[in-house]
Protein backbone atom coordinates (compact mmCIF):
# COMPACT_ATOMS: atom_id res chain seq x y z
CA UNK A 1 0.00 0.00 0.00
CA UNK A 2 2.77 2.69 0.85
CA UNK A 3 4.31 1.69 -3.15
CA UNK A 4 1.03 2.59 -4.34
CA UNK A 5 0.66 5.29 -2.89
CA UNK A 6 3.94 6.43 -3.67
CA UNK A 7 3.34 5.75 -7.55
CA UNK A 8 -0.26 6.98 -7.47
CA UNK A 9 -0.63 9.95 -5.26
CA UNK A 10 -3.17 11.36 -7.17
CA UNK A 11 -5.35 8.08 -6.13
CA UNK A 12 -8.63 8.50 -4.15
CA UNK A 13 -10.26 5.42 -4.29
CA UNK A 14 -9.46 2.07 -4.18
CA UNK A 15 -11.55 -0.88 -4.69
CA UNK A 16 -11.15 -4.44 -2.55
CA UNK A 17 -12.67 -7.72 -2.42
CA UNK A 18 -14.59 -8.73 0.24
CA UNK A 19 -11.77 -10.97 1.72
CA UNK A 20 -10.24 -7.51 2.69
CA UNK A 21 -13.05 -6.43 4.55
CA UNK A 22 -11.70 -7.03 8.15
CA UNK A 23 -9.63 -4.65 10.57
CA UNK A 24 -6.72 -5.63 10.35
CA UNK A 25 -6.56 -4.51 6.64
CA UNK A 26 -8.28 -1.56 7.05
CA UNK A 27 -6.20 -0.32 10.06
CA UNK A 28 -3.05 -1.03 7.92
CA UNK A 29 -4.41 0.73 5.53
CA UNK A 30 -5.57 3.96 7.48
CA UNK A 31 -2.05 4.20 8.44
CA UNK A 32 -0.38 3.76 5.22
CA UNK A 33 -2.80 5.83 3.01
CA UNK A 34 -4.40 8.39 5.09
CA UNK A 35 -5.67 10.13 1.20
CA UNK A 36 -7.08 6.92 -0.35
CA UNK A 37 -10.62 5.50 0.71
CA UNK A 38 -10.96 1.65 0.95
CA UNK A 39 -14.69 0.81 -1.01
CA UNK A 40 -15.39 -2.76 -0.59
CA UNK A 41 -16.99 -4.60 -3.27
CA UNK A 42 -19.36 -7.09 -2.10
CA UNK A 43 -21.60 -9.17 -3.80
CA UNK A 44 -25.72 -8.68 -3.05
CA UNK A 45 -26.74 -10.68 -0.34
CA UNK A 46 -29.75 -11.53 -2.90
CA UNK A 47 -27.84 -12.72 -6.11
CA UNK A 48 -27.59 -16.54 -6.89
CA UNK A 49 -25.19 -17.74 -8.74
CA UNK A 50 -22.41 -15.77 -10.48
CA UNK A 51 -23.61 -11.77 -11.04
CA UNK A 52 -21.81 -9.30 -13.07
CA UNK A 53 -20.71 -6.53 -10.69
CA UNK A 54 -19.43 -3.21 -12.50
CA UNK A 55 -16.32 -2.86 -10.34
CA UNK A 56 -14.76 -6.10 -10.15
CA UNK A 57 -15.49 -6.64 -14.00
CA UNK A 58 -12.55 -4.38 -14.65
CA UNK A 59 -9.95 -6.34 -13.24
CA UNK A 60 -11.78 -9.51 -14.61
CA UNK A 61 -11.47 -8.52 -17.59
CA UNK A 62 -7.82 -7.45 -17.67
CA UNK A 63 -6.58 -10.94 -15.94
CA UNK A 64 -8.39 -12.20 -19.07
CA UNK A 65 -6.47 -10.60 -21.52
CA UNK A 66 -3.09 -11.25 -19.58
CA UNK A 67 -4.31 -14.84 -19.36
CA UNK A 68 -4.15 -14.92 -23.59
CA UNK A 69 -0.35 -14.01 -23.22
CA UNK A 70 1.17 -17.61 -23.32
CA UNK A 71 4.43 -16.82 -20.97
CA UNK A 72 1.69 -15.53 -18.62
CA UNK A 73 -0.24 -18.62 -18.22
CA UNK A 74 2.21 -20.05 -16.14
CA UNK A 75 4.86 -18.82 -13.52
CA UNK A 76 8.01 -19.41 -14.60
CA UNK A 77 9.79 -16.37 -13.40
CA UNK A 78 12.52 -16.58 -10.45
CA UNK A 79 12.21 -12.81 -10.38
CA UNK A 80 10.13 -10.37 -9.63
CA UNK A 81 11.17 -7.82 -11.23
CA UNK A 82 11.50 -10.26 -14.39
CA UNK A 83 7.93 -11.35 -13.93
CA UNK A 84 6.94 -7.36 -14.00
CA UNK A 85 9.09 -6.45 -17.10
CA UNK A 86 6.80 -9.82 -19.19
CA UNK A 87 3.52 -8.10 -17.45
CA UNK A 88 4.87 -4.64 -19.10
CA UNK A 89 4.99 -6.10 -22.44
CA UNK A 90 2.02 -8.26 -22.26
CA UNK A 91 0.25 -4.78 -21.57
CA UNK A 92 2.27 -3.34 -24.42
CA UNK A 93 0.81 -5.96 -26.99
CA UNK A 94 -3.29 -5.40 -25.46
CA UNK A 95 -2.82 -2.12 -26.01
CA UNK A 96 -1.24 -2.26 -29.62
CA UNK A 97 -3.63 -4.64 -30.63
CA UNK A 98 -6.56 -2.42 -29.32
CA UNK A 99 -5.08 0.51 -30.93
CA UNK A 100 -4.43 -1.40 -34.48
CA UNK A 101 -8.16 -2.22 -34.77
CA UNK A 102 -9.33 0.78 -34.01
CA UNK A 103 -7.58 2.62 -37.33
CA UNK A 104 -9.05 0.22 -39.50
Amino acid sequence: MATLSGLYPFLLKLDADGGYQGPAFQDASGRVCRSVTVAIVKRPDQAVGFEVRPERWIVERTTGWFNRCRRLAEDWECRTSKALAFLRLASICILLRKLCQQSE
